[in-house]
């Protein structure tokens, strides 16, 4: 699985379910070096459509994390102040980027971007409620 679409579908993914599942994947991953666990403040970048330029728009908090587990690196930084989400995603980017455990990994990632994709779609029918036509007026 690509790196952008494990941390991007995580990110999002039900805190909860990701640090039990990297609860029980622990012992494959060891040792495990944490090498930065933090929090702190990035640019919240956004694109202005007329002219298509980038933009930021403020500055969000952030948690990050850094680890080497598995024999391999992992990286994670999600919104809010939640260290243990941030590991725990690191610690499942590691284990996609050592190989370990890779179809349990694969498999819960699927699983948790289409939970996503469930609730974006029941989002996305709640507005379309709200819609107005204005060529009915």
């Amino acid at each position: 699985m690509d790196q952008h679409t494990l941390l991007s579908t995580l990110a999002r993914a039900d805190s909860g379910a990701v640090k039990a599942f990297v609860e029980d994947l622990i012992p494959a991953l060891e040792p495990i070096t944490v090498r930065e666990n933090r929090t702190g403040l990035a640019m919240l970048p956004m694109e202005e459509t007329v002219r298509d330029e980038a933009f930021y728009l403020g500055e969000v908090l952030i948690a990050e994390a850094r680890v080497r587990a598995g024999g391999a690196e992992g990286y994670a930084a999600c919104m809010g102040r939640d260290l243990e989400l941030a590991l725990a995603i690191a610690l499942l980017d590691a284990a996609n980027a050592g190989g370990v455990e890779l179809g349990r990994v694969e498999a819960f990632v699927e699983a948790q971007a289409a939970a996503l994709a469930a609730e974006d779609e029941a989002l996305g029918q709640q507005v379309e409620r709200t819609r107005v036509e204005l060529e009915t007026f």
